[in-house]
């Protein structure tokens, strides 16, 4: 698989947990707020607490490397 795919791959699954728990977490918390707008708060904090996957040429190799708020710099993935 291309790293470029892994990379979409990594960034889709991090957004999907990451949202899917926000707002099931939300709904139930605030049950009075309407849905509409509890999806768009879950959004944007989601697009916040994910973690970015890119990739990076270095030395003529593709490397994947991750970058996330709650870490200091870059993760290798591969």
């Amino acid at each position: 698989m291309q790293p470029k795919t892994k990379v979409f791959i990594y960034n889709m699954l991090a957004f999907v947990v990451i949202f899917l728990t926000l707002r099931f977490s939300l709904l139930y918390f605030f049950p009075e707020v309407s849905h509409l707008v509890m999806v768009i708060i879950a959004a944007v904090l989601t697009s916040v607490l994910a973690p970015k996957f890119a990739i990076a040429h270095i030395d003529g190799k593709d490397q994947i490397k991750m970058k996330w708020i709650f870490m200091k710099g870059f993760k290798d993935i591969n």
